[in-house]
């Protein structure tokens, strides 16, 4: 373990995960755990960036669970990947406030995605907590010392950001800390069933890993087409973005061969949608089957994921310790006995 790259990655606890997200994410996350060793974070003082509501609080602590039973189900491995909870390491608070000092407000209010976060939920007057987003999220970068993002191409100003803050922080008080790489995944976003460009919980357009069979075929089944074919008779472009079902079965259906005699016939007017999208609702079912049945292994188990999250923040903790106090000593605040600390490393 102790010659793999450190990967840190990581989802705020505001909704279950879904075919996007399996797509965008999960699926590289499963791969990255055999070649790196991964942190994968659940960002809950993320969440209380744009929800910090009661309600909404107590609702993340049941979406934290059930994003721990998405990861499981899709086959992150605890034994390789460690899971915890934002939260539970509270010394990446302290370094975030030191990592404030070295950033000015208006380089933070360049960075795109804010700036989009702001804009898209009507935010009028974002509060400091929204602001030190990117600041955050650096330290959760670094409080682990990962020297390996993924991202993909929208977040990549935010690992630029946090490179940034490591330059600076090396450059006045001496090196302590790596200057992360960004693992810019080449991944199509998924489409939602209406047509929109992305699948998302708000939208109310995802297809949830939790979502049970005939929940998968309702929605399958409302899926958009093509508007112009009002009859299974008029040939049409399977390969069009706007045709959603296709795009699905060329993500999700193991038979290469059926998806390419499908489009064929679509080309000729030869099948009609309801085929096209029962042999998608088959072909969701091979692909979700194995993952419902992971998932109800450890619902059936609740006390699995309290542990799998107190094993993931034990194995972190001693490690943001060790990071926060060489930073403290290297900037001359510190008065912990950081080889001491070091010494408990695992």
């Amino acid at each position: 373990m102790g010659n793999k790259k450190r990967v840190l990655t990581g989802d705020r606890p505001t909704g279950p995960l879904h075919l996007g997200h399996y797509v965008g994410t999960l699926a590289n996350r499963v791969r990255l755990q055999d070649q790196y060793e991964v942190f994968l974070l659940i960002a809950d003082y993320h969440a209380l960036t744009t929800r910090p509501e009661k309600a909404d609080i107590l609702a993340s602590r049941e979406y934290i669970r059930e994003i721990v039973l998405d990861y499981l189900a899709a086959g992150i491995d605890p034994e390789k990947t460690t899971i915890y909870l934002q939260s539970d390491v509270p010394e990446v608070c302290e370094l975030t406030l030191l990592f404030s000092m070295l950033v000015t407000l208006p380089r933070v209010e360049r960075i795109p995605t804010l700036k989009d976060m702001i804009r898209d939920q009507k935010i009028e007057n974002p509060s400091m907590g929204l602001m030190l987003y990117p600041i955050l999220q650096a330290a959760d970068i670094l409080h682990v010392k990962a020297e390996i993002v993924p991202v993909g191409k929208d977040q990549e100003s935010h690992v630029e950001l946090c490179r940034e803050i490591a330059r600076r922080f090396n450059s006045l008080y001496g090196e302590v800390f790596p200057e992360p790489e960004a693992l810019i995944g080449d991944v199509p976003t998924l489409p939602g069933i209406d047509g929109r460009a992305k699948m998302s919980k708000s939208l109310g357009n995802a297809i949830f890993l939790s979502d049970p069979p005939e929940e998968v075929a309702r929605k399958v089944m409302q899926m958009f087409t093509d508007p112009a074919r009002i009859r299974p008779d008029i040939p049409a472009d399977p390969d069009a973005p706007h045709n959603v079902v296709f795009r699905y079965h060329e993500a999700f259906n193991d038979d290469k061969a059926e998806v390419e005699e499908l489009k064929a016939r679509y080309r000729q007017g030869k099948v009609g949608d309801v085929e096209v999208k029962r042999r998608l609702i088959a072909a969701l079912e091979r692909f979700l089957a194995p993952i419902r049945e992971r998932r109800a292994y450890y619902a059936a188990r609740p006390q699995l994921i309290d542990e799998i999250l107190a094993a993931g923040a034990a194995k972190v903790r001693p490690i943001s310790q060790a990071t926060l106090a060489e930073a403290r000593e290297a900037m001359g605040l510190s008065t912990r006995r950081l080889a001491e600390l070091k010494a408990q490393l695992p």
